[in-house]
């Protein structure tokens, strides 16, 4: 145990001390957004008829104003609203202030009925019309604002992962991968039996998860992560919770899942013990008339609407070398059927030709072959590549039904051959003109995290997040990131 007793010396370094203000800063901007928004009320009224006509409600809204103010900021408190673990992730957040501020608005009109308060009805659609959403944005700007300070190094949470050397791997890849949630593992805890300097993965081992109240309590972490292995039996669970009732250490168990939307998780207490439920995946629903209708008619509008550059860009393409405006390839879809995908033709005529010469010299094995100064593009076709362009005649394969907005790109036919059997899952949905590959960094990402990506929208489809990566793909666009 020498390894131990040196590890447990060692502290994680000193708190993010602003994490504590989180609560502060929601709190004063709640503040300033219902003040904005209650003068604005009072001048709405004051100067539209609404009901009847327009009239003077500064000297009410004087005297009710502040109480109203101060009686929405206590019930979002109540609700839970401005409590630190609500910030930076998930919906809880935004549920919370949603639900007080109907609350809010339900105590004030019956409170005003029954003390027979003449409050001005238009005032009050106003506060609470312009209000609500405006306290959503401004939490989601306040949550753009923190992940990007995540990003930064900022705003972290000390974190332990206990659990077998192989789990605390694979958790501690999620949150680095996840940077935004800002949980920076600064060390692990594994079984006595397992005791080593750090993990393959380069994690620092601190101390034995048989001995783990002493060792977090020393090390002064914020967040406690228990992966598979680190117990034994759930009463020790419960008597380290114990333990570290008053050390200020919240306690995160992660089972061996990764890669699950929360829409398909559904915990359920039953006896004491929490039943973690899983949906089946939603592959199916992503193949059925709802999406291929948004399809459809999201293709038509496009190609309208893009029509005149289509036709600027086939007009560069053709002046460029005197070659075929489009490049069609052969491309597995669907559960693995063929079809001739279109594309502005980006590269010399012999550019197939070429391709093994390129294998050889860059060393490609598996999987989409992207190179990020390839000799084989012309001079329009970096133009074309840039912002995407040169995939604006994938639109008439969409309407075609061959694919779709949204969904995993397209492979060859030579690459799913080399595909293993977990990779093949990706040909369950139509491939799409986008998709999270796209919108997460598109060519600078790794093979491995692309097909992550893929086989995590195939088994989490919906229609919200397809409209999110269709939003997100304009910024990937025109920010040009890992486009070559």
């Amino acid at each position: 145990m020498t390894l131990l007793s040196v590890k447990r010396t060692r502290t994680l370094g000193p708190p993010s001390r602003a994490l504590r203000y989180l609560p502060i800063s929601a709190l004063v901007l709640d503040l300033a957004i219902m003040s904005g928004v209650f003068v604005l009320a009072a001048l709405g009224r004051n100067r539209l008829s609404v009901f009847d006509t327009a009239a003077d409600v500064s000297d009410t809204i004087q005297v009710i104003g502040p109480l109203v103010l101060l009686a929405w900021l206590l019930v979002i408190a109540v609700f839970g609203g401005y409590r630190d673990d609500v910030f930076g992730a998930g919906t809880d957040e935004y549920k919370r202030v949603f639900n007080a501020s109907l609350v809010t608005a339900g105590l004030l009109g019956v409170g005003c009925y029954l003390a027979k308060f003449q409050l001005s009805r238009g005032f009050f659609l106003l506060a609470f019309g312009l209000g609500i959403p405006a306290l959503l944005i401004g939490r989601w700007v306040l949550r753009q604002a923190v992940h990007r300070a995540r990003r930064q190094g900022k705003l972290q949470y000390r974190v332990l992962i206990a659990g077998s050397p192989s789990h605390v791997d694979e958790i501690a890849a999620v949150l680095h991968r996840e940077a935004w949630l800002g949980y920076h593992v600064s060390g692990a805890l594994v079984p006595a039996s397992e005791l080593c300097e750090q993990t393959a993965s380069g994690i620092p081992v601190i101390g034995a998860c048989e001995q783990a109240t002493s060792v977090i309590t020393a090390s002064d972490a914020d967040l406690v992560f228990f992966a598979g292995g680190a117990l034994t039996s759930a009463g020790q669970l419960r008597r380290i919770v114990w333990d570290l009732e008053k050390a200020d250490v919240q306690v995160v168990v992660a089972p061996s899942v990764t890669d699950v939307s929360g829409e398909r998780i559904k915990v359920r207490p039953v006896g004491g013990l929490p039943l973690m439920h899983i949906d089946p995946p939603r592959s199916t629903d992503a193949a059925r008339w709802g999406k291929r209708l948004f399809d459809l008619v999201g293709s038509t509008a496009l190609i309208v609407a893009f029509a005149p550059l289509m036709a600027y860009a086939a007009l560069r393409v053709k002046l460029a070398d005197r070659g075929p405006v489009l490049f069609k390839q052969t491309r597995t879809g669907r559960d693995g059927e063929h079809f001739g995908c279109f594309k502005f033709r980006t590269m010399v005529v012999d550019a197939e030709a070429r391709l093994a010469e390129l294998y050889a010299q860059t060393g490609h094995e598996a999987g989409l072959f992207k190179m990020a100064d390839d000799p084989r593009v012309t001079k329009p076709g970096k133009w074309l590549r840039r912002y995407s362009i040169d995939e604006l005649p994938q639109l008439f394969n969409v309407w075609r039904g061959e694919m779709s907005l949204v969904g995993p790109r397209p492979p060859l036919p030579r690459e799913v051959a080399s595909y293993e059997a977990d990779v093949l899952r990706r040909l369950r949905v139509r491939p799409g003109m986008t998709g999270l590959w796209q919108v997460s960094g598109r060519s600078d990402l790794s093979w491995a995290e692309a097909v992550r990506l893929d086989l995590y929208y195939v088994d989490n489809w919906s229609m919200l997040q397809d409209l999110s990566i269709l939003g997100r793909t304009v910024g990937a666009v025109f920010g040009s990131r890992g486009a070559y």
